[in-house]
């Protein structure tokens, strides 16, 4: 009698050639992943394993290498890191090495012939603490931050405008935006400083319609900085939010307001919310460089409008006293490191948070 015969007379027989291509399954999954559970060694020979199962019609393979499965993310990581290398080594060169050496002088003494003195020293550290640098270290901070809110201010409706206008249109609006740059950042300033002469234009006008007397002086003056800051800065806001803006969905908006919010209340809590990268990223782009701004309260500015960046100019080209510039530097430092370090945080928190809450069950 024949085998296929016998199988028909004989249930286990047939029962085991079923139950065959299962156990085979069986042993592919056991031994694909008990080398990851119990760090069990590959095959000596390092071949890759191949099941055929050929049940029914078609025909399933399942290979397992765990000897490449191992060394790709090594093989991976090691290719990031020498890709990173001349980058790396670019940062280090440039920023990291002399940051740290604008620490190092600040701890040493001043030499009376303009360079830097032998042995360490507290002094010029202690020396920050006059109330002369803290009131510019106040100033910088208040202009600073008045510069950054009017630039935001400004820029969010903007931003907004240009998002929710025609594609046509959004092109030419930003190339209005863009025009400025066109422009040397010196030459600007000093456009600003003719109008705000005593015989400029925005003189003229302010006295003709009765907002300013002939006494009034526009230029040096903190707002005259302040204004002059904005104008510089205000692009440099207008970008990112305006990037922001155009990824958002306004149909969120739309149904704020078919729900029974009001525009201002569905631009607060639903378009801010919304653009909130783009919101940090105008706002760092800002308070950063407005902290050490040095041209424009030097020209629109005068001495009542000193900020720390006029402070260390002073101090390396007039005082020839490096020492304390550097100490100045490594406060201006220190201040533009806080901001970046408290939003890498807050952020590095909330992405956490965000894996923790989609990996909960």
């Amino acid at each position: 009698m024949s085998l296929r015969r016998r199988e028909s007379f004989d249930p286990d027989i047939s029962q085991k050639r079923d139950s065959e291509p299962l156990r085979r399954a069986s042993d592919v999954r056991s031994s694909k992943s008990a080398p990851l559970r119990s760090g069990a060694a590959p095959p000596r020979d390092g071949a890759a394993r191949i099941w055929t199962n050929r049940a029914g019609a078609g025909t399933a393979r399942v290979r397992t290498d765990p000897v490449r499965g191992e060394t790709a993310p090594r093989r991976r990581r090691f290719q990031e890191w020498l890709i990173s290398l001349p980058t790396l080594f670019w940062l280090t060169l440039f920023i990291v090495i002399p940051t740290l050496l604008v620490f190092a002088i600040a701890f040493r003494p001043a030499n009376p012939y303009g360079g830097i003195g032998a042995g360490w020293t507290l002094e010029t550290i202690r020396a920050l603490g006059n109330a002369g640098y803290l009131v510019i270290a106040w100033r910088t901070v208040w202009i600073s931050l008045v510069t950054t809110m009017l630039c935001i201010l400004f820029s969010l409706p903007t931003g907004y405008f240009i998002a929710r206008a025609p594609e046509k249109w959004q092109n030419r609006l930003l190339m209005l935006i863009i025009v400025p740059f066109w422009t040397s950042f010196l030459v600007r300033v000093f456009a600003w400083r003719s109008l705000l002469h005593p015989e400029g234009l925005i003189k003229k006008v302010l006295e003709a319609t009765g907002l300013a007397g002939p006494q009034t002086t526009l230029l040096y003056h903190p707002a005259a900085v302040v204004l002059v800051m904005v104008y510089t800065f205000l692009p440099f806001t207008i970008l990112p939010i305006y990037a922001a803006a155009e990824k958002f969905d306004f149909r969120l908006v739309e149904a704020a307001r078919d729900l029974g919010a009001k525009p201002f209340q569905a631009f607060r809590k639903i378009f801010l919310p919304g653009i909130r990268r783009g919101l940090v990223t105008a706002v760092l782009v800002v308070f950063i460089p407005a902290l050490g701004s040095y041209i424009i309260p030097d020209l629109v500015g005068g001495p009542a409008s000193e900020m720390v960046g006029n402070k260390i100019a002073q101090r390396v080209f007039v005082d020839r006293n490096l020492p304390h510039a550097a100490a100045l530097s490594a406060v201006l430092i220190l201040a533009v490191l806080a901001p970046l370090i408290a939003v890498l945080v807050r952020q590095r928190k909330k992405d956490k948070a965000e894996i923790i809450i989609g990996e909960a069950p």
